[in-house]
């Protein structure tokens, strides 16, 4: 987990995102472990309580589960449930904003779709 901390938001709210993030690309997938809080904490030079405010976050979310002595844990489900929210998210919040945008600067969306980024062919 390469980590660039930006002055946005929250350092704990970032290294949820990026947990988040890993559990969308499958880096992280049900019943993997999470890095250790001690561990994140080390190696990012984080405090330890950022990371527990991080991953607490995540359990309340019902993404991770605590399993008492041994760890944190990937739940069943958790790349659907993100995956879900992310797609309610992305048409409720940007798609409307891109959408606009497209039509504003006079672009066609069904040309949009058949070429190739840049409009190179």
């Amino acid at each position: 987990m390469t980590i660039g901390w930006n002055d946005n938001s929250p350092i704990y709210r970032q290294l949820k995102d990026r947990v988040i993030g890993m559990m969308l690309d499958g880096a992280l997938k049900a019943g993997d472990p999470l890095p250790s809080v001690r561990q994140i904490a080390a190696e990012y030079q984080l405090n330890p309580i950022t990371v527990s405010k991080a991953y607490q976050e995540l359990v309340d979310d019902n993404l991770v589960e605590k399993r008492r002595g041994i760890g944190m844990y990937v739940t069943e489900g958790a790349s659907e449930k993100l995956l879900a929210s992310e797609r309610e998210r992305f048409l409720r919040e940007e798609w409307p904003a891109m959408l606009e945008r497209i039509r504003r600067l006079g672009l066609d969306i069904d040309q949009l779709l058949r070429e190739p980024a840049g409009g190179d062919q």
